[in-house]
């Protein structure tokens, strides 16, 4: 299980033939092979690791529903540790299992350094995101402030922009979707 609440960005070594390597962030330094790493929203396990890099094994699921076949090398991605028992729980709760890829369509710089992010979600994830609900964008523990059909509009304040790849988004970049797990147990409930 992750929080959303990104420990480091780091920049991609090589992705192909399945595999997907990153720059080793300092601080993981307890990171093995075996480990949970969110990936700009998708869990991976850690296939091998050395003092410069992680390496992930990637399926074709994984490739085709989320932005992580469209990784090329010097990309960066969003990382988070799986969070331990110990830990403080800050975000929201987040899986990792992103569900699919949204759209930007639309940014809008506000007068405090913050940004307006409108997010175009495809319609069986639109379904679930509730205004002032809790929705992890490449893995970003993030509330949505506002829903019109399937756009989300979700406000971003300085410290994610400087701290996590999505200050670094265009309009029509793609990015990974996770909805709440809580709105998703509920929908399968429901008759």
């Amino acid at each position: 299980m992750f929080t959303g609440i990104i420990e480091a960005t780091a920049a991609v070594r090589a992705c192909d033939n399945g595999k997907l390597s990153v720059e080793r962030p300092r601080i993981f330094d307890d990171v093995q092979v075996g480990s949970s790493i969110c990936v700009s929203g998708v869990c991976l396990t850690v296939k091998a690791s050395d003092a410069q890099s992680l390496t992930f094994d990637t399926v074709p699921e994984t490739l085709a529903k989320t932005t992580l076949g469209a990784l090329n090398p010097g990309d960066r991605v969003n990382l988070e540790r799986a969070l331990s028992a110990s830990g403080r729980f800050e975000g929201h709760i987040v899986q990792g299992h992103a569900e699919g890829a949204g759209e930007v369509t639309e940014i809008q710089p506000c007068e405090d350094e913050s940004r307006e992010l409108v997010i175009r979600l495809p319609q069986s994830l639109a379904r679930r995101a509730v205004s002032k609900g809790s929705i992890a964008v490449d893995g970003v523990s993030l509330t949505i402030a506002e829903v019109d059909g399937c756009d989300v509009r979700i406000a971003l304040i300085p410290h994610t922009l400087e701290s996590t790849t999505l200050g670094s988004l265009n309009v029509s970049d793609h990015v990974n979707i996770e909805t709440d797990i809580l709105g998703r147990y509920i929908e399968k409930l429901l008759p």
